[in-house]
C-alpha cells in the first residue's frame, strides 16, 4: 500500500497508511484489535498485575482484616487507575492515527523538525484511507469508548459501594 515515490514525497515511516500499519502491529496496540475475548482477558491481566502493587497500597491504608470492603475497593480503584491510563494511551495512538488517514493533507518533515512540509492527498488516497478508518480504526475506537463507558459505571458502582460502607 505505500505510495510511489514519484507521487508522494512524504517519508514511508510518516505516511499515514505506514503509520496505521506499524501501530497495527506494534506490541501494545494491537491489543485494541484483538477479538473481543482476548481483548478481554488483556485487561483482566493488566488488572490482575495491577493488583500486585495496588494492593499492599491499599492494605496500608485499610485493613484487610478490619476493613475488607474498603481494601478491596480501594486495590480496585488503584488498578482502574492504571487501566485507564493503558486505555487512554492506545486511544490517543489509534485515534492520531484517524485523524492522519482522514486529513486530506499531510504534515510531515523531510530531515528534521525544521523543515516540515504538506502534501495533499490525491482523491484516490482519501478513498482509501477513508476506507481503512471505516472498516479498521473506528472499531478499535468503538470498542475503547466502550471500555471507558464501562469503567465509568463500574467505578460509579464503586463510590455508591463505599457510601454503604
Amino acid at each position: 500500500m505505500n505510495l510511489s515515490p514519484l507521487t508522494c514525497p512524504v517519508p514511508l515511516e510518516q505516511q499515514p497508511i505506514n503509520e496505521y500499519q506499524s501501530l497495527k502491529e506494534s506490541c501494545f496496540f494491537d491489543w485494541a484489535a484483538l477479538e473481543l475475548p482476548r481483548y478481554l482477558i488483556g485487561i483482566v491481566w493488566l488488572v490482575g498485575l495491577s493488583l500486585v502493587v495496588t494492593g499492599p497500597i491499599a492494605a496500608n491504608s485499610f485493613s484487610p482484616t478490619e476493613c475488607p470492603g474498603q481494601f478491596i475497593l480501594s486495590a480496585l480503584a488503584g488498578a482502574g487507575i492504571v487501566l485507564i491510563l493503558s486505555l487512554l494511551r492506545l486511544y490517543l495512538g489509534w485515534s492520531y492515527v484517524r485523524d492522519r488517514l482522514l486529513s486530506e493533507t499531510v504534515f510531515y518533515e523531510e530531515t528534521g523538525w525544521y523543515d516540515g512540509q504538506l502534501w495533499n492527498k490525491p482523491p484516490e488516497e482519501q478513498v482509501k484511507d477513508r476506507l481503512v478508518v471505516t472498516y479498521q480504526v473506528q472499531p478499535i475506537l468503538q470498542r475503547l469508548k466502550w471500555t471507558f463507558g464501562s469503567l465509568c459505571l463500574l467505578l460509579c458502582g464503586g463510590c455508591i459501594l463505599w457510601t454503604l460502607l
